[in-house]
């Protein structure tokens, strides 16, 4: 029994007695508890040896462990910026980190990365201690946010990463003006529109967030013959529709051009500009207008001479119209509409020729009238008429004949008044009155001078067909024939 030897702890701390047991017959040390490295790296225990007589002997046994990598790296954002504006300069701080591992050596060692897509990189300042700065000018238009993640690798076998992520916002700034739709605005809208109308509506978008990209439209200030354009169109400053605010009249104007400024909302606002044309359309709102034959404004009645003698398809005269309107609208067509001698004249459709459709008989009157229609080609048409007298004779003393039986012709749409008549025939009675007086002197003269020879008188040289006045023709005869018979002595040739 003085061999037989027990074993125990003599020494031992508390936490290490639940670690280690200690087989007190063998002597063997076994583990009984966890092991970990991080919590000691090297435990000291004191055995004693006693055999049976009580003598004993000491030892110490040190357990130094070896690590293993069995610690995550750690990561710890000590600072952080959620949210920077697009237009912070390379280089601005958006986060401080600070990693760690608990392992040793190697597996101590932590490398931090960041995905190679992110407007960033990061930075090591010292020992453990990152920061995460933007390597690029930020765009909010492109990207308006970015998932950051940041990961933390350690260097053991195998290798233990951690991984942290946060979201990146990217704060607008009004960096981007209103761009419309289109680089050009062209319209069309019908004259005689009502008031307040709608033309159309403009589109413009700003690529900026919230109140940068809150555009408002205005027209541009200009004239339009003098006038303000804000009097002939307004615009919805919301909407940018487009609203016409008088009726417009193609025959005043057929086009409009001007320009809207689409503005945003942003401090200082960005704007931009559009040229817009605004077309005219006509409608057929003008009766054609009748240039020949004219009313006469010397009180007497426009006529045409033809003579008896005319061949068919002779040219007495000519309607000469225009129209305000354009287009179909303009296109004026001739017809005749009345005639003294039905299927003596025809008038041209679309010239306005009056011509002679046969040869003048014995018993045509001398006196022809003719209604001509002149109508546009508009929807619905709208028409004007003329009124032709045309006297058919070869001659003039065969004209004096029948003076007595032509008459002007009634004008259903004259309005004249009463001081209008008397004003006519005054100045008419001081026409005839110095007529007179000068046919008087002219007579005296005549008396003195030398007779000619004038046994037949002839009027070859007098233009047959040309607008004339009736009662002109009459004066210019009866003053002729006086002049005629004064002058001709005892061989005077009377009418």
């Amino acid at each position: 029994m003085n061999a037989e030897v027990t074993y125990s702890f003599r020494k031992i701390s508390e936490k290490a007695s639940d670690i280690f047991q200690l087989d007190s017959k063998t002597g063997k040390l076994t583990v009984t508890g966890h092991l970990d490295f991080e919590e000691s790296e090297l435990y000291e225990i004191e055995v004693q040896a006693r055999d049976g007589r009580g003598l004993s002997a000491r030892t110490r046994v040190s357990l130094v462990l070896m690590d293993v990598n069995d610690n995550a790296p750690e990561i710890t954002v000590t600072s952080l910026i959620s949210s920077i504006p697009e237009d912070s300069p390379e280089g601005t701080v958006i986060a401080f980190l600070k990693v760690g591992d608990a392992d040793s050596r190697e597996n101590g060692e932590v490398i931090c990365s960041i995905p190679g897509n992110l407007p960033c990189r990061l930075q090591k300042l010292f020992d453990n201690y990152y920061s995460l700065v933007t390597d690029r000018t930020l765009d909010r238009e492109q990207v308006s946010d970015y998932n950051v993640t940041i990961t933390a690798t350690d260097g053991g076998t195998p290798a233990l990463s951690t991984t942290t992520f946060f979201l990146l916002k990217v704060l607008d700034k009004n960096d981007n003006p209103p761009v419309f739709s289109q680089t050009l605005y062209t319209s069309y809208i019908t004259e005689n529109n009502p008031k307040g109308a709608p033309i159309f509506t403009l589109k413009a978008n700003d690529a900026d967030w919230e109140e940068n990209a809150r555009v408002t439209y205005s027209v541009t200030e200009g004239q339009i013959q003098g006038i303000p354009l804000s009097s002939f169109i307004s615009i919805n400053s919301e909407t940018g529709a487009l609203y016409a605010l008088r009726s417009f009249d193609y025959e005043q104007f057929r086009e409009i051009r001007f320009q809207v400024q689409a503005q945003d909302g942003g401090s200082p606002p960005l704007s931009s500009n559009v040229s817009v044309t605004l077309f005219i359309l006509d409608q057929n709102d003008n009766s054609p207008h009748i240039l020949h034959p004219s009313f006469p404004t010397d009180g007497s009645t426009g006529v045409e001479l033809a003579p008896r003698s005319s061949e068919p398809g002779y040219l007495v005269t000519k309607v000469v119209a225009v129209d305000a309107d354009s287009g179909q609208n303009a296109w004026l067509s001739y017809q005749l509409l009345r005639a003294t001698e039905p299927g003596l004249f025809s008038v041209g459709l679309h010239s306005g020729e009056i011509r002679t459709a046969r040869s003048f008989a014995d018993k045509d009157a001398l006196k022809q009238s003719l209604v001509v229609l002149v109508k546009d080609n508009g929807q619905p048409p709208l028409s004007a008429t003329a009124t032709v007298t045309v006297v058919v004779a070869d001659s003039i003393p065969e004209i004096l004949s029948d003076l007595s039986s032509l008459s002007a012709p009634a004008d259903p749409q004259s309005s004249l008044t009463l001081y209008l008549v008397i004003a006519v025939a005054s100045v008419s009675s001081l026409f005839f009155t110095f007529i007179l007086v000068l046919l008087v002197l002219r007579l005296r003269r005549w008396r003195n001078s030398q007779l000619f020879d004038s046994s037949s008188v002839t009027f070859s040289g007098v233009p047959v067909s040309q607008f004339v006045g009736i009662d002109g023709v009459r004066d210019f005869l009866h003053s002729y024939s006086h002049e005629v018979s004064l002058t001709t002595d005892s061989r005077k040739t009377s009418f």
